[in-house]
């Protein structure tokens, strides 16, 4: 039997929670956190008035202490609950599944699709759940129990992405069904994609990047020399190539991109000769390729929210608008920029204004040619705007 703790909200919070019903809890905005102790715990929102008004659960994770699932007062979080979710979350993904040109995909997209904290992804008939908390986790008895029954899979495995310091723990990712002969070959768009649900934290490519990656390869890259920066796996070069672009240049800082970008490359039959792999801070590069004056026609910024390297330390928040200014330092004359940011915080007003500063401080202006924000399969709930968390641009430089 599951503890249920009631947590009061706090005065200047009632709007939050009982006009707005934001669903993920703050530990500054309700009182009595001191009675959570195990995560998991479900938790009853309750305003000044001792009334109900939603119901969650205690898991800790770096954006707040619990998800509110419902503001049913009589309803329950439990295997029928999970179960409800889930079929809802697959029939609106149904379509996806007769897709023949793209066999990988979002299957829940958490709060939303009604859980916060969990995501299930689709891989050619292998799913993987991510988990971001201890107490989100500790339903996936009931969780696994109702989804087996729901879906045909060769395979399910799970990351698990709440250690101490908020990371994925590393351990043996399977659990259930048949395991995978990694990597796999997943399709997407036509395009052929390596995949390894059992390597660490990432599988090799991100999903939320389909209808970005598309555009490159459909409108922007024939014919253009690229550069694709925090390049990991190269899949942006794959499109480009596809996408008859005269060359690309691939660099990333960690030694197994040169492996895992050859690993992609080969499996569409690239020329190597037309689509390099450079192993190198970015940041280095970007000086290297100014001093032997370099230029590109399209350089593609996809950034990690935060990055370190031994000379460098680069946060999307604050340090954006360098990456910006560094970029126009090796573009060609009205060359194009495709800007990417996943940082939740960051809104699209403000990643613009980093860009605008950014053009405006190397003396020049910009003309943004089209936005991208996440595809139909990462279903988002209004309630909370910040899930709608990917932002990219395509802009030209202007003289």
């Amino acid at each position: 039997m599951r503890k249920e703790i009631n947590l009061i909200i706090k005065p200047n919070y009632h709007n939050l929670y009982k006009e707005r019903k934001f669903p993920l809890v703050f530990e500054k905005g309700v009182e009595n956190t001191w009675k959570l102790q195990e995560e998991g715990s479900i938790i009853n929102l309750i305003d000044g008035e001792d009334s109900f008004v939603g119901r969650g659960y205690y898991g800790n994770q770096n954006k707040g202490i619990g998800w509110i699932l419902t503001y049913k007062e009589k309803e329950k979080i439990d295997g029928k609950f999970f179960q409800k979710k889930l079929i809802t979350s697959l029939n609106k993904r149904k379509d996806f599944y007769y897709k023949e040109d793209t066999t990988c995909f979002r299957v829940f997209n958490s709060i939303g699709d009604g859980i916060g904290g969990l995501t299930i992804d689709y891989y050619e008939d292998y799913y993987l759940f991510n988990w971001y908390s201890k107490g989100i986790y500790s339903f996936k008895d009931e969780i696994y129990d109702k989804f087996k029954n729901l879906v045909y899979y060769k395979g399910i495995y799970q990351k698990k992405r709440f250690d101490d310091k908020g990371k994925y723990i590393e351990e043996d990712d399977f659990v259930m069904g048949e395991r995978g002969k990694f990597p796999i070959t997943v399709k997407e768009n036509n395009v052929k994609i390596s995949v390894d649900l059992n390597d660490g934290p990432m599988v090799g490519f991100f999903l939320d990047q389909r209808e970005t990656r598309r555009a490159l390869m459909e409108k922007y890259a024939e014919g253009k020399t690229i550069l694709n920066t925090f390049s990991y796996t190269g899949i942006f070069s794959v499109f480009s190539a596809l996408g008859n672009s005269k060359s690309t240049v691939s660099v990333d800082l960690a030694n197994r991109s040169l492996e895992k970008t050859l690993q992609q490359f080969k499996l569409n039959d690239m020329d190597l000769e037309k689509n390099k792999i450079i192993v190198e801070d970015i940041f280095e590069y970007f000086e290297y390729a100014e001093k032997k004056e370099l230029k590109y026609d399209l350089i593609i910024l996809d950034p990690p929210s935060f990055a370190k390297s031994k000379n460098y330390i680069f946060k999307a928040d604050k340090n954006y608008k360098d990456i910006i200014k560094k970029s126009i330092k090796i573009l060609k004359e009205r060359g194009l920029i495709l800007a990417s940011t996943n940082l939740e915080k960051m809104d699209m007003d403000k990643f613009i204004s980093q860009i605008k500063e950014g053009v405006e401080e190397e003396g020049k202006r910009f003309k943004i040619i089209e936005k991208f924000r996440l595809p139909e399969d990462f279903k988002i709930n209004d309630k909370y705007p910040e899930g709608n968390y990917l932002k990219i641009i395509m802009f030209k430089i202007l003289n």
